[in-house]
């Protein structure tokens, strides 16, 4: 799914040599990462990690396009096993209640047919066995795309669009682990994660990616 080599038996989603040269942060080890960092002040959070660093013109880059925009939900399963057995034995694991995926637009997901952080969420939970809902968080505003948007403009953007759904169970202190794609500005994960401190949980933070 990033290079276009072909895959040999043993060998699922990614081939041996791209896997090898996933660009891992392993922040997971340090609480005082660069995620952590660039959303102090922004969010009050208990941990907050990026499994891969992103770059321009990537493995990364073209693997998680492919999530994205190629009809590749099994990319997110695949990536969020991966690191869900990276955090399995950490005290990291030990913190979590709950998985919840920062959800899409209504709109969105019926074009794309899934929620590329859903199936990352799902991925996670299989490895470390905490249930994953896509459903606690409702977006109810259809937002432009963010990719062109200045700092300033994708906070605007994402201002007031999360929602805790009705079907939500009890989140008044549960360790809530929240999960996106990619951390670009932190706009949309501060948002979706203070709707969640709000309804009294303890919020976590894991992407996919940090630009």
């Amino acid at each position: 799914m990033s290079c276009d080599a072909v895959l040999f038996a043993q060998e699922q989603v990614l081939c041996m040599t791209c896997r090898y040269h996933l660009p891992l942060t392993d922040f997971h080890l340090d609480a005082d990462n660069a995620t952590a960092r660039q959303l102090w002040g922004k969010l009050d959070f208990q941990l907050a990690m990026s499994m891969l660093y992103l770059s321009k013109s990537s493995r990364t880059e073209r693997l998680l396009h492919r999530l994205k925009y190629g009809n590749k939900p099994q990319i997110g399963v695949f990536l969020g096993r991966m690191y869900g057995l990276t955090l399995k034995n950490t005290i990291a694991q030990q913190q979590f209640d709950m998985i919840i995926a920062v959800p899409i637009h209504k709109k969105k997901l019926r074009q794309r047919g899934y929620n590329q952080a859903y199936q990352f969420a799902k991925g996670l939970s299989d490895s470390l066995g905490i249930f994953a809902y896509e459903d606690i968080l409702e977006r109810k505003v259809y937002s432009v795309s963010q990719t062109k948007k200045s700092r300033t403009e994708r906070y605007e953007n994402v201002k007031g669009v999360f929602v805790v759904s009705k079907k939500s169970p009890p989140l008044k202190d549960r360790n809530v682990l929240l999960v996106d794609d990619i951390l670009t500005t932190g706009a949309t994960i501060c948002e979706a994660g203070m709707v969640l401190r709000n309804a009294g949980a303890k919020v976590s933070v894991l992407t996919i990616a940090r630009a």
